[in-house]
């Protein structure tokens, strides 16, 4: 830790001092970023007037990365957000910014070893009983070495920082916010802050400067999310770290864009999306610190069949209220409750609480009802990011840093299984995942959202609880026991009288499905003949129901049955589990609840006692 108290930090105010005492080094960087970036730009003009702007997209790419490779780490670390930005760039440009992750130009070696000797103050000789003579991997920011520890005889991998790169990235940034003051100042079409989007990126990359930092965030990842057998996180060695030297555990591993090589070891690229998918999921939403950089380089398919995590630079966080906003953003929309949705945008901090939503309402239904005709599970991601995009754009929306790290995060695991399987969709790996942490999550907003979901106008719909059960069900965590228990202390809570209101009619209606089902049941089991003889030849034999109505009632006695059935094959299901809530139900509240329905079933019940008489 002593090693890192000199670490640079991003700070606009001391770069602005800095470099404006040196004009003339910031006009020569300032005139070789705009020949570069206005060369190219002068060429899609080029190509746009001649009609040929489709036809060069690929050479324009290609042309694109060179330039951002020799304009240096400031905008290869530009070139590799972009990269996973579908919703900014076509797929062209995504390929080949995509290659900015690994074909970076490497330093000098004696550089890189001199800089290990002083940052942690031996030779070479005293850590190290081997090391590779060249780097195995150069990233935007250092490069890596594979080498053996001399007193343990680990094989651990050693990233060291390039030289300098505090001063060409500083300049740059000096620069690129100069930019963004204009555009706050003059670019009206833009509505986004540009120059605190700039601060946030800028104050990332500086993050990612201090290797001591990013030890610390792999440890703190490793303490969230490496309980799952299916994930891992390298281990950091500690005594041979510094903030320009990391060293961590070597990890073997086939990067996850090369789907040949996964499948050789007999392994499957959509299991371990599928892996990085639920573990994404656990990061945004339910501890709220993510990786923010999970390009392919980044994760790797051991042979064991793990998926691990590499380079904690750039990670972030999600606020706790956003966290549960999201959730109920996805509950909002499979209502198409687009009043809601939009409501959502103040807890999630895309709008201030003076701007007023009613106008967002009608492009959000315009865009979810066209996308909604398919299945929620059936969207693509893409498909919604594009489409809120678009809505973000008309409106005065700001979108926070961490939302557009989320879409980064999900789009980029997207893209990866797309790969594998062009019909792969996100939201159906992920739907599992929010239904579990409805159905067992006992926060207040999550148990809300619950009875938004399941009720609608008085009436349970059991088929939605159905369906979050069976989805549900898919998540390994998910146990019956925690689905039980919050949706009773809800039930009988101070606050639960609308909802006990609505549970009682509820349980008057399903008692009377289950005791006529039977009968109806009971009924049609006896022969024809013996029917119309009992029953003086009447068609509806005791029942003076209509045949959609006893169609209706049998629908939903076997749903009951079918919910019970998915509750009692839950995994780590156990009889012993209802013990609870036998107790639960003898506390007073309970106790009145059930005085309510048993009173409810039997006035329904001798209802259609009379009713039958009287009919008869």
């Amino acid at each position: 830790m002593a090693r890192s108290v000199n670490a640079t930090v991003y700070s606009p105010q001391l770069l602005s001092l800095k470099y404006a005492s040196r004009p003339i080094k910031a006009v020569r960087r300032a005139a070789e970023i705009l020949i570069a970036l206005g060369t190219f730009v002068f060429k899609l003009v080029l190509d746009e007037r001649n009609g040929q702007l489709d036809q060069n997209k690929r050479m324009r790419a290609k042309e694109l990365r060179k330039v951002f490779t020799r304009l240096g780490p400031t905008f290869v670390k530009v070139g590799q957000g972009l990269s996973t930005r579908p919703d900014i760039c076509p797929p062209e440009y995504l390929e080949e910014l995509s290659e900015l992750q690994d074909a970076l130009p490497t330093f000098p070696d004696a550089d890189a070893f001199s800089c290990i000797e002083r940052e942690l103050g031996r030779s070479l000789d005293s850590i190290y009983s081997s090391i590779s003579p060249s780097p195995i991997a150069a990233a935007s920011l250092g490069q890596v070495y594979k080498a053996r520890l001399k007193y343990s005889g680990q094989v651990v991998a050693v990233k060291v920082q390039r030289p300098a790169i505090e001063e060409s990235i500083g300049l740059d940034f000096y620069l690129i916010r100069g930019v963004g003051i204009l555009i706050n100042k003059y670019v009206d079409i833009i509505t986004s802050d540009a120059v605190a989007l700039i601060d946030e990126f800028a104050r990332r990359v500086y993050q990612e400067l201090n290797y001591v930092q990013e030890g610390k965030n792999a440890r703190r990842f490793k303490k969230l999310y490496a309980d799952k057998q299916d994930v891992l996180v390298p281990d950091i060695f500690w005594d041979y770290t510094s903030a320009k030297v990391l060293t961590m555990d070597w990890v073997d591993g086939v990067k996850l864009n090369e789907q040949e090589a996964i499948e050789r070891q007999g392994l499957k690229l959509l299991d371990l999306v599928n892996t990085g998918i639920q573990c994404s999921l656990r990061q945004l939403l339910e501890y709220g610190y993510f990786h923010a950089d999970p390009h392919p380089g980044n994760l790797l398919a051991t042979p064991e069949g793990k998926l691990a995590f590499l380079d904690f630079g750039m990670m972030s966080e999600t606020p706790e209220e956003a966290r549960y906003a999201i959730i109920g953003h996805v509950v909002h929309m499979v209502n198409r409750d687009y009043e809601a949705m939009a409501r959502d945008y103040y807890a999630l901090d895309f709008l201030s609480p003076d701007i007023d939503v009613s106008p967002i309402v009608p492009a959000l239904k315009s865009f979810f009802d066209d996308a909604l005709n398919s299945t929620v599970s059936e969207l693509n991601f893409k498909t919604i990011v594009d489409g809120l995009g678009a809505v973000l754009y008309q409106y005065p929306f700001t979108v926070p840093a961490y939302y557009a790290l989320i879409l980064r995060s999900l789009t980029v695991l997207e893209g990866l299984a797309l790969y594998a399987d062009p019909n792969f969709k996100v939201l159906a790996a992920s739907y599992p995942y929010f239904a579990k942490r409805l159905l067992t999550d006992p926060n207040p907003y999550l148990r809300d959202a619950l009875i938004e979901l399941l009720f609608k106008d008085g009436k349970f719909r059991w088929n939605r609880l159905e369906n979050l059960l069976v989805q549900g069900r898919k998540d390994r965590d998910f146990t019956t026991k925690d689905a039980l228990q919050p949706v009773l202390k809800l039930l009988l809570g101070p606050d639960g009288e609308e909802l006990r209101t609505l549970v009682v009619k509820e349980a008057i209606r399903v008692t009377e499905a289950i005791v006529l089902g039977t009968a109806i049941d009971t009924y049609n089991s006896i022969p024809v003949p013996m029917r119309t003889l009992i029953f003086n030849g009447n068609a509806t034999g005791p029942f003076m129901m209509t045949g959609s109505e006893q169609e209706s009632m049998l629908e939903l006695r076997d749903r009951l049955f079918r919910i019970w059935s998915l509750l009692r094959s839950s995994e780590n299901f156990d009889p012993a589990l209802l013990q609870p809530i036998l107790q639960v139900l003898q506390e007073p509240e309970a106790r009145n609840l059930g005085g309510r329905v048993i009173g409810g079933i039997t006035q329904r019940l001798a209802a259609r006692l009379l009713q039958q008489l009287l009919r008869s």
